[in-house]
């Protein structure tokens, strides 16, 4: 039966988001099997040919999160083994942590597959910068029936939180702040630890006692080295 778009799919307001169960037990299996789906939502793409951030356009569907069937590339790794092989022209792709366990709901007993969580990294390895765009790589775990390798990615990126910006604009206004007044000195960077209880403790640990430890508001920085 030739895949379609539900009409539903098209209006206004719809969107995708399975569960990890959904798509490991339905999408991934049933395409694994070689099995046709009803909807074309999922597409096939070598995502390792692309950068991260032109894949949304390639999606078939999607507006935070986008998904691929993926077939996985491999390499030769130490005594023969072969692993899968995520380098892109620019980058690659590094995983973090273990592969995570996908339970079925109403039989928490039951593992129908795994997922892999990695970043994207441009540059070499293992000297790459690390970027905020992240992928999930879920595959089955009953590899006798696999007749190919073949994995569900979904890609995005992860939100950078409002204290983090905020940050980011507190120190950057305590940089001018010193570059306009050279006689100051700052016993620490500011970006090495949090604002508060933390960076006091570090800084009392790695420093001594320090009235800039003490520091909680850019206030209280400009009023101890105000004019």
């Amino acid at each position: 039966m030739e895949n379609i778009i539900s009409p539903e799919i098209i209006l206004p307001g719809f969107r995708f988001h399975p569960t990890e169960e959904e798509l490991v037990n339905y999408y991934l299996k049933e395409t694994v099997l070689g099995k046709s789906l009803c909807y074309d939502i999922i597409g096939f793409l070598n995502i390792y040919n692309h950068y991260p951030w032109d894949l949304p356009g390639m999606a078939k569907i999607g507006e935070r999160e986008w998904y691929f069937f993926v077939q996985r590339d491999t390499r030769s790794g130490h005594g023969g083994s072969k692993k899968p092989n995520r380098t892109t022209e620019r980058g690659y792709w590094k995983a973090t942590g273990s592969d995570r366990q996908i339970r079925r709901l109403t039989e928490p007993k039951i593992v129908m597959g795994l997922r892999k969580t990695l970043v994207f990294y441009t540059g070499k390895a293992p000297n790459g910068n690390r970027t905020d765009w992240v992928m999930n790589e879920y595959r089955l775990s009953d590899t006798s029936i696999l007749t190919e390798d073949i994995v569900l990615c979904k890609i995005y990126r992860k939100a950078t939180s409002v204290r983090v910006f905020e940050q980011r604009a507190e120190e950057h206004a305590l940089s001018s702040y010193v570059a306009q007044n050279n006689s100051i000195t700052m016993p620490l960077p500011l970006q090495h630890h949090d604002y508060g209880t933390n960076m006091a403790e570090a800084d009392s640990v790695e420093h001594g006692p320090s009235s800039y430890s003490a520091w909680t508001t850019m206030a209280e920085c400009f009023t101890h080295y105000g004019p």
